[in-house]
């Protein structure tokens, strides 16, 4: 008989301290906020129940503030973020969440419980906190 491997959940490694930031906000107010939470990535806020969350990450500021030399008070975060992004939910399997991961090249993925961000998952947490679990 073959053992059933050991399932490790999107809940067991994702980080439930996250930032966020309304759209209308500038990229000047971004940067002070990813500084004061020690974060490179930003949850960018619905505006409404039909809408969908973004992100706003430090390598999207770098491309399209800093390298055309734009005014990080002149840009609001609705203009460089990305937005619909994929999400997770909390019980997924973390090698599903890994494979999501590498065929969409993302760097970080909030968790949705009833329609509502109550985590982020990354590469990093996928790696060392789950699969060192898996061989613990």
């Amino acid at each position: 008989m073959t053992e059933n491997p050991k399932i490790i959940r999107v809940k067991d490694v994702m980080k439930t301290s996250f930032a966020t930031i309304d759209g209308a906000a500038t990229i000047s107010d971004a940067l002070k906020m990813m500084k004061s939470a020690y974060t490179s990535v930003l949850v960018v806020n619905k505006r409404h129940d039909d809408d969908e969350y973004g992100l706003i990450t430090s390598g999207d500021i770098a491309r399209h503030v800093l390298a055309k030399d734009r005014a990080p008070d002149r840009v609001n975060v609705y203009e460089i973020m990305t937005r619909p992004v994929i999400h997770v939910h909390q019980e997924m399997d973390i090698r599903h969440c890994s494979r999501l991961f590498s065929t969409y090249n993302l760097v970080r993925a909030p968790v949705l419980e009833n329609d509502k961000v109550i985590g982020m998952v990354s590469p990093n947490s996928l790696v060392l906190d789950g699969l060192y679990k898996i061989y613990e």
